[in-house]
């Protein structure tokens, strides 16, 4: 009765002789999609899945269509939508419409306040205890997110971006420092072979003498809020979008020391908005990547050529950066080569439903094996140049992934009420010779509890980097023994 109410004021209060038939049939269409989305996959559509789906491009969002969609989309969306354009509306003149209207709106208010009062002691409880409850209303919720996310991207202040760290400047003048940053996609940390889960998915970087951090957390749980916010001064209880997008990060404060050649290769959907001030380069395409198959562009691709690229910097300090496609669901099965196949049966559709949770999870798990050779072939190249540079590698995933514990897939709930599945990320750190990391007390720490907040420090530090910006306290590879 309450939602009956509310869907009604709200289709009233907007609704006209020009606007009734298309806001309807636009509430039926979206609406129709986003109950498909949760149904399959229990995800909630609120201001960071929005943001998600605007900043997600043409490929990545083919791998949600399916057959049940459709089906969702004919039946829910589409066909009421054509009754709705063929039903005739006798339209009376303005002043009996405004009467009409008032009166509707008047009565669904009616409804709504005498069912929130014949049911007030079950509405105080019930909504004090199942908050979350409210993201699954349709259309309500995605209606009020959209014009939330509206809102704060469009419609707030301008945009004016304050810079960080100009006092920024490298103290360390001797061995020349190279950093790969490795941001991975969707890696949780209980499957990862390296913190002793069943399957062994990383059954090359377990032969690499490297600092694993088994309890990492992430900043949020999903691409668009976390990346931004690993790369922010600000911690994951003080970042938000619009600090996100206002302040410069740790790549402008490598910049400004002018002492740092910096790159950012991406084959995910793009840096949101972290690279848009140094060198960029898109591997999802040919044009960059060299090693694409049917439409999926590897992310080995991403180390075609960068050999050279540090050659070419002349023995100067080096950041780059290498955002993975990693473990993009709900299409596992497309993120690896058939080679990597190792557990099987594994998942072959992007209709997680249709697949048993071993399926689902043997899929996800392979292209773990595929990020593990990934990540194996980046610490070789380093390695080439540990003679030369004081080298180091940092793995963090950006958030974790549900694969159908308690019937959620996939990732994005509000941070609150999201599982440890879609927070606890896989993370480790590989260093050369050289870098004067005391490695002993770091292996000694390694298991403390850690999150993305670390990583703006953890960079400073590894390229001495001194600026009122750095907490020593915050970065990993300097706290004291």
């Amino acid at each position: 009765m309450l939602l009956v109410g509310l869907t009604t004021f709200m289709l009233a209060l907007f609704g006209s002789r020009y606007t009734t038939k298309p806001l309807l049939v636009i509430v039926l269409l979206v609406s129709s999609l986003v109950a498909s989305f949760m149904d399959s996959y229990h995800v909630v559509i609120n201001v960071d899945m929005i943001r998600n789906a605007m900043q997600t491009d043409l490929h990545e969002s083919l791998d949600l269509f399916n057959p049940k969609l459709l089906v969702y989309f004919l039946l829910l969306g589409l066909f009421p939508s054509y009754l709705v354009y063929r039903a005739p509306i006798q339209y009376r003149g303005l002043k009996k419409e405004l009467l009409g209207k008032l009166l509707t709106l008047v009565l669904s208010a009616v409804l709504m306040a005498g069912s929130m009062y014949l049911f007030s002691k079950h509405y105080t409880s019930f909504i004090r205890e199942h908050k979350p409850l409210r993201y699954n209303t349709n259309p309500s919720y995605w209606i009020y997110s959209i014009v939330k996310y509206l809102n704060k991207t469009y419609f707030d202040s301008p945009i004016v971006i304050s810079p960080i760290g100009k006092d920024a400047k490298i103290t360390d003048e001797g061995k020349p420092r190279l950093l790969i940053v490795v941001v991975g996609e969707a890696p949780r940390a209980d499957h990862f072979g390296l913190n002793g889960y069943l399957h062994d998915t990383t059954p090359k970087l377990k032969n690499i003498d490297l600092v694993n951090f088994p309890t990492f957390y992430s900043c949020g749980t999903s691409t668009a809020h976390s990346v931004p916010c690993m790369f922010s001064k600000f911690d994951r209880e003080a970042f938000d979008y619009k600090k996100g997008i206002s302040y410069e990060n740790v790549l402008d404060i490598l910049k400004h020391t002018g002492k740092v050649s910096i790159l950012w290769r991406d084959n995910n959907s793009d840096s949101k908005g972290v690279a848009l001030r140094v060198p960029y380069e898109d591997y999802k395409s040919k044009k960059h990547n060299t090693i694409c198959e049917g439409g999926e562009c590897r992310d080995e691709g991403m180390l075609v050529g960068l050999k050279q690229y540090i050659q070419d910097q002349n023995n100067s300090n080096i950041l780059i950066v290498l955002h993975q496609m990693g473990n993009h669901g709900p299409a596992y099965y497309k993120r690896y080569p058939k080679q990597f196949e190792k557990f099987k049966p594994a998942c072959h559709t992007n209709q997680l439903e249709k697949c048993t949770q071993e399926e689902i999870s043997n899929a996800y798990d392979n292209a773990i094996v595929h990020t593990d050779s990934f990540l194996a072939d980046t610490i070789s190249l380093l390695k080439q140049f540990d003679h030369h540079y004081a080298t180091g590698l940092i793995y963090i995933a950006d958030h974790g992934e549900s694969l159908g514990e308690n019937g959620v897939y996939l990732h994005g709930m509000p941070y609150f009420m999201a599982p440890d599945a879609q927070k606890h990320v896989a993370a480790f750190a590989w260093l050369g010779t050289g870098t004067g990391i005391d490695r002993t007390h770091l292996q000694e720490i390694a298991k403390k509890p850690y999150s993305q907040d670390n990583l703006f420090h953890m960079i400073l530090g590894f390229f001495h980097v001194q600026t009122r910006e750095y907490k020593s306290g915050m970065d990993i590879f300097h706290t004291r023994p």
